[in-house]
């Protein structure tokens, strides 16, 4: 017997696997020959000029930024990611008359991620679909808008939705990596392409979702794709040329090719066939560097987090065991040449998807009497670790939320002490957390004046099991057996054993004491990223559409507005005209917002849209924000009355739960960004192989599965669709339900 404890639910989803035709997908174009479409271009020829100065950032800028406070010139404002602003005139006794100054419709109804960049009263902003607008920070009003096309069947890619975390701007000059694995070199005068490039294997289910970071002149990229098949690296490209100056694999290659420098080498020798034909480098091995970077000017040192094994089992990718280098990991390197100088590995042998990409600060703190020049990363493993960032050297590692999995790290070795049964082969294992993390990508910050760290912790457990037929499927999903973890689910349910959504917490962590100094529980499992400045405040949103400030040193809430939209993106704070305004993108998404089906207090369950919204607040603006409009389809017609094979739609939910349930739901209990299947239209009733198999609907992003789907398996899935939602039309119309629901 199972049992889901708390927070299961909302966790299985971990995940995203496709766009599932949503309106605001782009036209699609030819991956490998990508086009350079027009952009809308600035509106006067002071506006050029305000843009060609805004973009006039270098170095020097970011690394002086705190001469001018109210710009925000990197993503995390400095290149030590802390996102603290000195701004103070937002401050503990002011923060009360807050408002909205202005917001932005960016048309788009997946997720927004982005962290704004502002310099000189102009902000650089990306939304879903890697699309990217130049707006005044003022008023909001658009400058330039532009739209790369990615191809809608790419999105098919994406594990966790159709996302990107910002762009970099660097001397007149926008940088944004697209979801199909591109770099673009915008003129940020006009958002018109210089230059676009490919900067992975087209073959290849690579994507880009993160910010690029720029140092020393080099323009540095990774990628995601762990889940799908990938090989994962950084690259570094000439900012001015887009030419390829260096790349840093995580991990090795075919071994009997020479391993292209040191750091293969090293880690070659903790991956193994073990005498199968399980090879990791034609599945990809993973190790995808899909978001944090952090840079330290003083130390000349660039550090990077790594992602999780492809496939997640290791069973699968290295069956003979090993650590399997330098899969979720902190990596430093020379910046100029991709050298590695250290790593620590946080999660050896990783088969939890417990990457170590999650957010890295670079700060100096006090410890036993020392100061010490150091790095904090939370990663989804569930430890906070404080690491010397010249020399790699663990300085201590404790668990920051309930954890399951291990009982703690071992001081000596550095490695974690795992529990009995973690790794699943024998039998299922239900773990905290699960392969959403106990914090996902959102980012912490860190407060130089309390000396705490605030988290976006997750609460949320997964059941992880071994599919009794191990073997990779190229362009699949491969991960744990996601068709156990729905019948499981599914039993779990019958027995009334309802498992309640993921908890999410605001949690104040002191690094040197390595404990908590206060929480805020939130109203869901999955919400923003973190902001602190030194009027005293931290900022933060939520999945309901909550918008908060709290007290900086006791987590007193302040002030909150409900912004009727879900948030996951990161506030940041910048002045115009010496004004000091606070901007977050709203709209839920990103892989805990295609998971949150059973958690009914998300803004996109109140109010049945989810369309994107940049705001920006200031002392004196508007207290209230108008609902959008509800998009949420009704299911206004019955499901066809047709007879269902019991035992063809017990295989259809294997089927779906393998290869749909990421993005349509555990059970089809969509989180309502994407279609909820059982809610479909007629047309979509009588189209199932045309959609599933031929791409239909690929323009609005559902792809094709043509590759890994047969006509047998669409039929199976459409069966155990109809039964449900046959069952879902009874239950709402008992007096006229279909005659064979369930």
């Amino acid at each position: 017997m199972f049992s889901l404890r708390h927070a299961g639910f909302a966790a299985v989803l971990a995940l995203s696997l496709a766009a599932c035709g949503k309106s605001d997908a782009p036209k699609p174009q030819a991956a490998a020959a990508p086009q350079k479409p027009a952009a809308a271009p600035a509106e006067s020829g002071d506006s050029v000029a305000r843009l060609a100065a805004a973009a006039n950032i270098d170095g020097d800028r970011i690394k002086n930024a705190d001469a001018s406070p109210g710009d925000w010139l990197a993503h995390g404002r400095t290149y030590g990611e802390q996102r603290y602003s000195p701004l103070s005139d937002i401050n503990r006794d002011t923060v009360k008359n807050l408002g909205v100054a202005w917001e932005f419709r960016t048309n788009t109804i997946r997720g927004l991620e982005s962290t704004p960049i502002v310099s000189d009263g102009i902000m650089f902003v990306t939304g879903s679909w890697s699309k990217v607008w130049a707006l005044d920070a003022k008023t909001g009003r658009q400058l330039w808008f532009y739209d790369p096309n990615v191809p809608g069947q790419w999105g098919r890619y994406a594990c966790c939705d159709v996302v990107n975390r910002g762009v970099a701007v660097w001397k007149g000059a926008v940088y944004v990596g697209t979801l199909d694995g591109r770099l673009v070199k915008l003129d940020a005068r006009t958002g018109r392409p210089i230059w676009d490039i490919s900067t992975i294997d087209r073959e290849r289910p690579y994507t880009i979702t993160g910010a690029p970071r720029i140092v020393k002149g080099l323009v540095l990229i990774g990628n995601g794709g762990g889940e799908y098949g990938t090989r994962g690296y950084l690259t570094a490209y000439d900012a001015d040329t887009g030419r390829q100056v260096w790349r840093f694999f995580v991990v090795p290659g075919d071994p009997k090719q020479p391993p292209e420098d040191k750091a293969m080498a090293i880690a070659m020798k903790t991956w193994s066939t073990g005498g199968t034909n399980h090879k990791w480098w034609e599945q990809g091995g993973g190790g995808n560097v899909w978001d944090s970077m952090a840079y330290d000017p003083d130390l000349d040192l660039l550090y990077i987090g790594t992602g999780n094994g492809s496939s997640w089992n290791r069973n699968l990718r290295s069956p003979g065991g090993g650590d399997n280098l330098f899969l979720s990991s902190i990596v430093a390197l020379k910046p100029e040449t991709g050298e590695m100088v250290w790593y620590y590995q946080t999660t050896p042998g990783d088969d939890w998807d417990y990457t170590a990409t999650q957010h890295i600060i670079l700060a100096d703190l006090k410890i036993d009497g020392v100061l010490r020049h150091v790095l904090l990363q939370a990663p989804k493993n569930g430890f906070f670790y404080v690491i010397d960032r010249e020399t790699g050297q663990l300085i201590s590692a404790k668990p920051y939320t309930t954890i399951t999995w291990a009982k703690g790290v071992d001081m000596k070795t550095g490695k974690p002490i795992e529990n009995p049964g973690v790794r699943y082969a024998a039998k299922p294992s239900i773990q905290i957390p699960g392969p959403i993390g106990a914090h996902n990508w959102q980012p912490m910050a860190f407060n130089p004046q309390t000396g705490l760290v605030y988290i976006p912790v997750i609460d949320g457990n997964f059941i992880y099991a071994q599919h009794p037929h191990l073997d990779y499927k190229p362009g699949a999903w491969n991960v744990s057996d996601f068709a156990q973890l729905g019948e499981m689910i599914q039993a779990g349910i019958a027995k009334g054993q309802i498992p309640p959504p993921a908890k999410g917490y605001i949690r104040a962590w002191d690094p040197v004491a390595q404990k908590m100094v206060w929480q805020v529980e939130m109203a869901g499992g999955w919400n923003s990223g973190m902001l602190t400045t030194a009027g005293g405040l931290v900022f933060g949103g939520g999945s309901d559409g909550i918008f908060a400030a709290y007290d900086a040193k006791d987590g007193n809430k302040l002030w909150s507005i409900d912004l009727k939209t879900g948030m996951s993106a990161p506030a940041i704070t910048y002045t115009v005209d010496g004004e000091q305004y606070i901007a977050i993108a709203a709209a839920f998404g990103g892989s805990g917002g295609l998971g949150a089906t059973s958690d009914p207090n998300t803004a996109l369950k109140k109010y049945g849209n989810n369309e994107g919204r940049i705001f920006a607040f200031k002392i004196g603006g508007t207290k209230t924000v108008q609902a959008m409009p509800s998009e949420a389809p009704a299911m206004s017609s019955p499901p066809p009355n047709e007879k269902v094979d019991p035992k063809l739609a017990q295989k259809g939910l294997v089927i779906f739960h393998q290869n749909c349930a990421v993005c349509h739901g555990v059970l089809l209990m969509s989180s309502g960004e994407v279609p909820d299947l059982r809610a479909s239209s007629p047309e979509v009733w009588g189209q199932y192989d045309a959609i599933v198999l031929g791409g239909a609907l690929s323009d609005a992003g559902m792809a094709s599965f043509k590759d890994i789907l047969t006509a047998d398996d669409v039929k199976a899935i459409r069966a155990y669709t109809l039964q449900q939602a046959q069952a879902l039309y009874a239950s709402q119309h008992p007096a006229g339900g279909t005659t064979h629901a369930p």
